[in-house]
C-alpha cells in the first residue's frame, strides 16, 4: 500500500504502512500524520519552490524524523539532518537512498524501502529552452540522458518527474526519455 498526496509544485507526500516520505515541500496542506510512523523529509535543492526551512517544524509532530537535504542547502548541523551530494548512497532509518546529479541545482532521489522504490527528480530534467544555443541544448540533453541511464536497471514503483509548460513544445522531452529508459509502474 502506498498513498500519494500532491501538495504543490514538486511537493509530494508518499505514505506506506510504516513511513512517510515528504519530497520538496514548500507549501500546501499536509494531511494529519500518525506520529508513530517514521518521517523522511527530502529537499532536492535550495530554490524556494523546493525547500522551505519551516520543514523543521515537523519535528513537533512525529516521533522519528530525518531531513535528507541536498548539499547546496546550508543549515546548522543536527543529528536528524543528512546532507547529500550527487551520486551518493546512504542508509537512513532503514531506507536506502541514492542521489543523482540534477541538470539544474542539487540532486534527484532514488529511495528504496521494504521492496518499494520511489524516484523524485527534483529539477533533474531535460531543460530544452528555445532561446538557448544549440550547443547548450545538446549539452543539456546529454547530461540528462547520462543521469537517467543510471536508472535503467531499477524497478521503480512511483516516480515524480517534472513536466514544465515554460519549455513549450519541449515540455515532455524529459518525461519521454525517462519513460523509455526507466522501468516505472506509476
Amino acid at each position: 500500500m502506498m498513498k500519494i498526496t500532491y501538495l504543490a509544485h514538486s511537493g509530494f507526500l508518499a505514505e506506506t504502512e510504516d513511513a512517510y516520505f515528504l519530497f520538496d515541500y514548500y507549501k500546501g496542506d499536509l494531511p494529519r500524520m500518525n506520529p508513530q510512523k517514521k518521517l523522511l523529509v527530502f529537499a532536492s535543492h535550495a530554490h524556494y519552490d523546493h525547500y522551505n526551512p519551516q520543514i523543521f517544524e515537523l519535528r513537533k509532530h512525529v516521533t522519528t524524523v530525518r531531513f535528507i537535504l541536498s548539499s547546496d542547502i546550508f543549515v546548522h548541523e543536527a543529528e536528524d539532518i543528512v546532507r547529500m551530494k550527487p551520486n551518493e548512497d546512504r542508509t537512513v532509518l532503514g531506507c536506502r537512498i541514492h542521489t543523482l546529479r540534477s541538470t539544474d541545482e542539487g540532486v534527484a532521489f532514488l529511495v528504496k524501502e521494504k521492496g518499494r522504490t520511489i524516484y523524485h527528480a527534483g529539477d533533474l530534467n531535460w531543460w530544452h529552452w528555445e532561446e538557448e544555443t544549440k550547443e547548450y541544448n545538446t549539452a543539456m540533453r546529454r547530461a540528462y540522458q547520462a543521469e537517467i541511464n543510471k536508472l535503467q536497471k531499477e524497478k521503480i514503483d512511483v516516480a515524480f518527474v517534472p513536466v514544465d509548460p515554460r519549455l513549450g513544445e519541449a515540455y515532455c522531452l524529459g518525461l519521454g526519455c525517462f519513460m523509455k529508459r526507466a522501468d516505472t509502474k506509476k
